[in-house]
């Protein structure tokens, strides 16, 4: 038996996709015209409000920090793209001891 192809409409649903996708990334790339993902100064702004100092945060306020995202998240005051960004430089900053 002969395998059937995508429709002509899931075809077209693939591709405005793609295109919404691409369309977001340049619009982000826009906003950070010198190449930086603002993520970290975001994240640092974030430690400095939540820990009250500018230094660098220990294992265990990191961790108390990222409780305290997950918190905001599930009480809606802040989106899920928003919380992924956040967490990332919360966890980027966590040191793994191997």
């Amino acid at each position: 038996m002969a395998v059937q192809r995508s429709s002509y409409a899931k075809l077209q649903r693939d591709r405005a996709k793609k295109a919404k996708a691409q369309a977001k990334r340049e619009r982000k790339s826009e906003e950070r015209p010198d190449g930086d993902d603002g993520v970290d100064l975001e994240g640092d702004a974030l430690i400095a409000k939540l820990t009250g100092h500018s230094g660098p945060p220990s294992p265990d306020e990191l961790l108390q920090l990222v409780s305290a995202l997950h918190a905001r998240f599930e009480a809606d005051e802040i989106d899920f793209d928003e919380f992924e960004e956040l967490k990332g430089a919360l966890m980027r900053r966590l040191a793994v001891d191997s």
